[in-house]
């Protein structure tokens, strides 16, 4: 019986070698997760800037037909000023958009309606230091 000497041509990697490149990977991924997370939170700023610019283009626009403010968002989307009240990106509802009564004049009158302009209703604080309840 022969015995035939296998050649160490099968190699493998080390631990070592694996601790390295795991360790790589992860300061790699250290570096691009707040990235991405910085161009999450711009992104969503941006859809709600377009929403309240879309909503409160529509609230003027109801005022200039009917001269009094509508009395909900609800009202714009049933005299189809918009198509549906858009979803809050930092609240994930639509139910929380925070409605502002018309406020007096200087003659103290006070305009019909019961939506003079809209905010969101999210706590957090945007990237330039902003509420976004005070955008």
């Amino acid at each position: 019986m022969i015995l035939k000497h296998r050649k160490s041509s099968q190699r493998a990697f080390t631990l070592i070698e694996l601790l390295i490149v795991m360790s790589i990977i992860g300061i790699l991924a250290s570096i691009v997760v707040p990235s991405y997370q910085r161009n999450l939170i711009k992104a969503r700023e941006a859809v709600l800037m377009e929403d309240l610019y879309q909503m409160r283009r529509a609230i003027d626009a109801y005022f200039a037909d009917h001269i009094r403010y509508p009395e909900s968002l609800d009202d714009l989307v049933t005299s189809k000023y918009i198509r549906d009240i858009p979803r809050d990106p930092f609240t994930q509802s639509n139910e929380t958009w925070e409605e502002v009564q018309p406020a007096p004049t200087i003659d103290g009158e006070i305009a019909e309606g019961g939506v003079e302009d809209v905010y969101s209703g999210s706590d957090l604080v945007g990237l330039n230091g902003i509420p976004y309840r005070e955008w």
